[in-house]
């Protein structure tokens, strides 16, 4: 056997690795050693009432081989990409500016041709789904533990290799790694992460990483426990030569912090090259302990002697010299007592530019003259910013609805802890579709990203103002797709950036956005009003779409998502008072609505209708069940506007998608469809983009298309906007299915779990997945009418979420028995101003509304199954204090 044939089958192996025979929980029972998932079109009865509970929380284990493939991001959002390993080590460290694709730009061998290119997956293809990327170290960093107990001293470094067994706690922002050996006297646990608070963008994208660790002295007699934590100095990693500059570690602190600040510097006159350099800046290593002691040069491998060579002197090495920094701290515990011990690494790398882009440098530095400089700012407000991070977590993990769910909804918004997603000096947010692939904030991909608007809403209302409303914007209306990397706009991306301007005003508490920017929402609008050349409501001008290719005809996707535009269109131009273009949208909903129903659906689900001129001459849809069809009905929901389209029309459409797309294997599938990227494999579950029920010879009017791989491929974006529509539907199991088949896709027994796969790694259209979170809450909110709805759609006798507002977070109970209901809304952080809340039970005859224990004046009404209630005066919430309504029917 060849040795290519050999990588070959390696690779095909490493697609399933770690999977043979494991049980993993996801579409029913074991996959066996041929990658096949024995099961039939109905999941058995306990499985199915498995998606339903609570569970607890996803914890992978060294015993299973779960931990090789993890790569949690815990560096700050739009600050590079530092990943959290498995057994507590960072890795990846893609900090430096290198603006590569994918997070390990490769090419892997595949069995077929991909997208119609070489028999290769590349970055942006999938490599990291079928050869997972794992122990990327351009920097070596770890941590080690000594203990003293009476004579007898103990070294363990903490790494998967030093302990019996290693459990990772799967809670994004932050990961609880315990490190377990019953042999030793202490519990040792790791809390990583960076701070990460709602609605505040700037203290959540900090370039650090907090290193939280706690021990419990289990024993009998105590304990002296110390910790050393070190890092290499890699600065100028990629430009610093040997004959010019030379590494500088420093002894750097302030009060309550201690650490190692690592540098390069020109061995003779400035050189301001270098300082321009992408990857010149700063490291620094810290304990945020003031009695910790440091070692500017610490030798390795770590001994006993590594724990008593304090050195605060400079340390100078060449260039290609490892020079690494340490940091200990001692603890004494007594029996019964516990300690915690937080480390912090910081960076500092300014240098970030994109060609033909306005905009550069990093954001971080406005803030920070070093990486010393960020830690001394943790440091500082340590109490509140690991406090409110935790009380985040505890506050999002505190739910009702299923543990995994919980988890696959919210960690793809680590997207944003990744090279995917920048923020420049200037304040404008730019990010890539993936990794370092297609630039430029894809308005067609970006639309789908629904994590972003709801937790960082000021980060889309910019990016709105700033670019989609001003360098994107066009005499004509039209939005440029990729900003001003771009020319053209895109038809689906211009529709779902108005949907994301009314979202953006949504999340306001006023309507300043909206009227500053009404003109150009305005010429948005009628951009896409223009594009119905014939004038039955329905888009019909070829432009580009996110399945990279001109579509002609009347396409229901695109003419539903354009619907749902206007009707927002409508509903803004109404609040601004410009009642003559809130006429003429209603218009073009009415239309729209009524033809598409008409003419694009075929009695089971809505299909494309090609241009009566070029027919199937182009690529296209057409009888296809195609997973997108019914979008503009999905968007309407996440937005909380009424209906675009006919209910039972819609639902029979997503039965389609269910019948024909949905596969619980996705394997006999694919051996007969080929040409798409490998995002999943056999024994695998997942909802197929297009599916041909009518066995059509050329379904997509073209034989020969490279665009015609889509049609074969499982899209995670687009199966979080089908689960979240299906959710909104009242088709829950099917959106819990779906969901699942997501998440164990992406089981760590396989690969990384935070990195769902597109064009490239850590793909922003995932982020979608949040959708699914709004519709199970049955969640609306209207900042400026000072406005909330909840209407779960499930566990609604006893249910509990998060949720996030303009100004603050909290958590939602629901209680509903016997005809008596009590809703609470307990803010946990920021403040919440309430006029009008609305909540799903029969018609109450009395309702009863406290702020604590005050009793608030109000009305209310009753509409199909929903309770509308205003108070006479609004009300503010702040922190602590909770809105309690109680009715009873």
């Amino acid at each position: 056997m060849g040795l290519a044939r050999r990588k070959f089958l390696k690779n095909i192996g490493l697609a399933m690795a770690g999977t043979m025979m494991i049980k993993i929980p996801a579409l029913g029972r074991a996959i066996a050693p041929d990658g096949s998932l024995l099961l039939t079109r109905q999941p058995d009865t306990v499985w199915l009432a498995s998606l339903y509970d609570r569970g607890q929380t996803t914890t992978y284990l060294k015993s299973r081989n779960e931990l090789q493939y993890i790569g949690m991001p815990v560096g700050g959002i739009l600050c590079g990409t530092v990943y959290l390993g498995g057994d507590g080590r960072l890795w990846l460290w893609d900090i430096f500016n290198r603006n590569q694709e994918g997070i390990e730009p490769k090419e892997v061998e595949w069995k077929e041709a991909v997208l119609g290119q070489a028999k290769k997956v590349r970055s942006r293809d999938g490599a990291c789904y079928i050869q997972p990327s794992k122990n990327i170290r351009p920097l070596d960093q770890g941590m080690a533990l000594k203990l003293t107990i009476g004579k007898e001293t103990i070294i363990r470094l903490l790494d998967e290799a030093s302990w019996p067994e290693i459990a990772f706690e799967a809670t994004y922002p932050m990961a609880t790694i315990r490190y377990i050996d019953p042999a030793l006297p202490i519990e040792l646990t790791l809390e990583a992460f960076s701070p990460f608070i709602p609605l505040q963008e700037d203290d959540s994208g900090l370039p650090v990483t907090l290193l939280s660790f706690h021990i419990r002295n289990k024993g009998k007699v105590p304990v002296e426990a110390t910790l050393l934590g070190w890092l290499e100095n890699k600065v100028a990693i990629y430009h610093a030569k040997e004959n010019l500059h030379e590494r500088v570690n420093t002894a750097t602190g302030g009060k309550g912090w201690k650490g190692v600040l690592s540098a390069v510097r020109a061995k003779e006159a400035v050189d301001t090259v270098l300082q321009q350099s992408p990857d010149y800046g700063n490291l620094c290593l810290a304990a945020l302990d003031e009695k910790a002691n440091i070692n500017t040069q610490l030798a390795l491998p770590i001994t006993a002697v590594s724990f008593n060579q304090p050195r605060d002197q400079a340390a100078v090495h060449g260039i290609n010299e490892k020079l690494t920094g340490g940091v200990m701290v001692k603890h004494r515990l007594l029996p019964g007592k516990d300690i915690r011990t937080d480390f912090a690494i910081g960076w500092y790398f300014p240098n970030l530019s994109f060609k033909d882009i306005e905009g550069k440098g990093r954001y971080y530095a406005n803030h920070f003259a070093d990486a010393a400089a960020v830690v001394n700012y943790v440091q500082e407000h340590h109490a509140r910013l690991t406090g409110d991070s935790r009380l985040w977590k505890n506050t999002w993990y505190d739910a009702s609805l299923p543990w995994w769910l919980m988890e696959r909804t919210f960690m793809n918004i680590s997207t944003l802890a990744t090279t995917t997603a920048h923020r420049f000096q200037s304040g404008r947010f730019y990010a890539w579709e993936g990794v370092g692939a297609c630039e430029g904030t894809c308005t067609h991909v970006w639309q789908y990203a629904q994590a972003v608007g709801r937790i960082f809403p000021a980060l889309e209302r910019d990016t709105r103002q700033r670019v989609d409303l001003g360098i994107g914007m066009q005499p004509n209306g039209g939005i440029l797709f990729r900003g001003e990397a771009e020319k053209r706009p895109a038809i689906d991306g211009q529709a779902g950036t108005v949907l994301r301007i009314y979202r953006e005003h949504q999340m306001t508490t006023d309507d300043r956005f909206l009227r500053q920017n009404w003109q150009q929402i305005k010429e948005a609008t009628q951009f896409i009003i223009r594009q119905d050349r014939n004038g039955d409501g329905l888009e019909d001008t070829p432009m580009e779409n996110t399945l990279d290719a001109v579509w002609d005809g009347e396409i229901a996707w695109i003419a539903g998502l354009c619907i749902a535009a206007v009707q927002a269109g409508a509903l803004m131009a109404t609040e601004v008072g410009d009642t003559a273009f809130a006429s003429t949208c209603k218009d073009y909903v009415e239309k729209g609505r009524r033809n598409m129903e008409s003419q694009l659906y075929n009695g089971e689900y809505f299909i494309h209708q090609p241009d009566k001129v070029k027919g199937r001459s182009v690529i296209g849809s057409y009888n296809t069940c195609h997973i997108d069809q019914v979008y503009g009905q999905s968007w309407a929901f996440q937005v909380g506007m009424d209906r675009v389209l006919d209910k039972e029309k819609t639902l029979s459409a997503l039965r389609a998608l269910w019948k024909y797309n949905f596969m619980e294997d996705v394997g006999p599938y694919l051996a007969t469809h080929s040409g798409g990227r490998p995002y999943a494999l056999p024994g695998e579950g997942g909802m197929i983009m297009n599916t041909n029920p009518y066995k059509e010879e050329y379904p997509f009017g073209v034989k020969d298309a490279w665009q015609l791989g889509y049609f074969n491929e499982c899209m995670s974006g687009f199966e979080h906007q089908v689960a979240s529509h299906m959710m909104a539907e009242g088709m829950t199991t099917e959106a819990l299915t779906l969901t699942k088949a997501v998440h164990d896709r992406y089981h760590a027994a396989k690969r990384n779990p935070f990195n769902e796969i597109e064009c490239s790694d850590h793909y922003a259209r995932a982020m979608a997945s949040y959708g699914t979170f709004i519709t199970a809450c049955g969640f609306a909110y209207h900042g400026p009418h000072q406005y909330i709805r909840f209407a779960p759609a499930l566990q609604k006798e006893q249910f509990k979420a998060p949720f996030v507002t303009a100004e603050g977070w909290g958590t939602y109970t629901q209680q509903q028995q016997h005809g008596r209901g009590e809703y609470r809304l307990a803010l946990k952080h920021g403040k919440l101003s309430l006029l009008t809340c609305c909540f799903e039970q029969a018609n109450p005859a009395t309702v009863v509304v406290k702020a604590g224990t005050r009793q608030l004046p109000a009305t209310f009404s009753y509409e199909n199954g929903r309770v509308t209630i205003t108070l006479k005066q609004a009300v503010t919430l702040h922190a602590g204090e909770t809105l309690q309504v109680t009715m009873i029917s």
